[in-house]
């Protein structure tokens, strides 16, 4: 599997990264272990990973993994999100609050550092240099090795940026993370420009539509889909309307165009978008898995790109 850089910085990852949403819930503790064993055997490298996934239970699942040596810890990218924990140190972006968190994070997932670790949120009530000096105190620690943004806007993605190189002695974020698919492109008003022009690489979370791209809604809710999981549906249903039902239909066509799956263009068309460092793919099994493995050897012709970027302008 091809490997990126994430924007500007030393940080390289797999072009498809492995979300863990599922783990620990609809996904038991054996299946995940099969996608994580899959996924680094095909050359994947980013883990994506949140404390809200499962309320922990994901990292724990994915800690366990690790601990077990079902696959070398130096071997994968652990990028995970977390919620600050409040208490006695503060809340929100509070310093305390986020290196809180981010040692339970640690806990979980019974390692010394994650690779990547992404700040939740915007805090209008903590000075913004109080909680980017949180980055330089885990990066000093050896906690953390870079740090990104999950889900800001444009004008605060710049905002970070500029503040973190204007005051020497903070480390900068080097990625952002955020839902990006051909049915949800907000990211191309103002994030995904501001982030190319700092430095800052995309990883795209969702980009299936939360599954809706595959094709497998067009006919009803399969009972063994996320829409039919009591923990999911609410997920899933956000995104289908009529507008992804016509983009959904454009995207079958490609795919028999091409003699592909609605999958691997949906899939490839993200993960081929500038400024996309990593596309960040969850699955309920390893057979599931393997299909948007696959989608390493698919390149979507100029033309078939250029259509499904019309039908689904917003």
């Amino acid at each position: 599997m091809q490997r990126r850089r994430v924007g500007g910085s030393g940080l390289q990852v797999s072009r498809i990264g492995l979300g863990t949403m599922t783990w620990g819930e609809d996904t038991d503790a054996d299946g995940a272990g099969e996608q994580l064993l899959a996924f680094t055997e095909a050359g994947g490298t980013l883990v994506e990973t949140a404390d809200v996934y499962g309320d922990g239970t994901a990292q724990q699942v994915l800690g366990g993994h690790l601990a077990d040596g079902l696959v070398a810890r130096e071997d994968v990218v652990i990028a995970a999100r977390g919620t600050p924990a409040g208490g006695a140190l503060g809340e929100g972006s509070a310093r305390g609050a986020l290196l809180r968190g981010l040692d339970a994070t640690l806990r979980r997932l019974r390692t010394d550092h994650l690779d990547l670790w992404q700040l939740p949120g915007w805090d209008t009530h903590v000075p913004l240099e109080e909680t980017l000096s949180a980055i330089q105190v885990a990066v000093l620690a050896g906690k953390v090795r870079y740090a990104g943004l999950v889900a800001p806007s444009g004008w605060q993605l710049a905002t970070v940026a500029e503040r973190a190189r204007s005051v020497g002695n903070l480390v900068a974020p080097v990625s952002v993370q955020v839902e990006y698919s051909l049915l949800t492109r907000s990211a191309e008003r103002e994030l995904l420009p501001a982030a190319r022009h700092h430095g800052l690489g995309l990883l795209a979370w969702a980009p299936l539509g939360r599954g809706v791209l595959t094709g497998k809604y067009t006919d009803g809710t399969p009972s063994d889909s996320r829409a039919g999981s009591p923990n999911l549906a609410a997920y899933v249903e956000a995104r289908r309307n009529e507008r992804s039902a016509r983009i959904v239909q454009s995207v079958l066509t490609a795919a028999d165009g091409l003699g592909t799956s609605p999958l691997a263009v949906a899939l490839a068309w993200v993960r081929d978008r500038p400024g996309v460092a990593a596309a960040v793919v969850g699955a309920r099994d390893a057979a599931q898995l393997a299909a948007s493995l696959a989608t390493e050897k698919i390149t979507l012709p100029p033309e078939i790109r250029a259509a499904l970027d019309d039908v689904s302008t917003p």
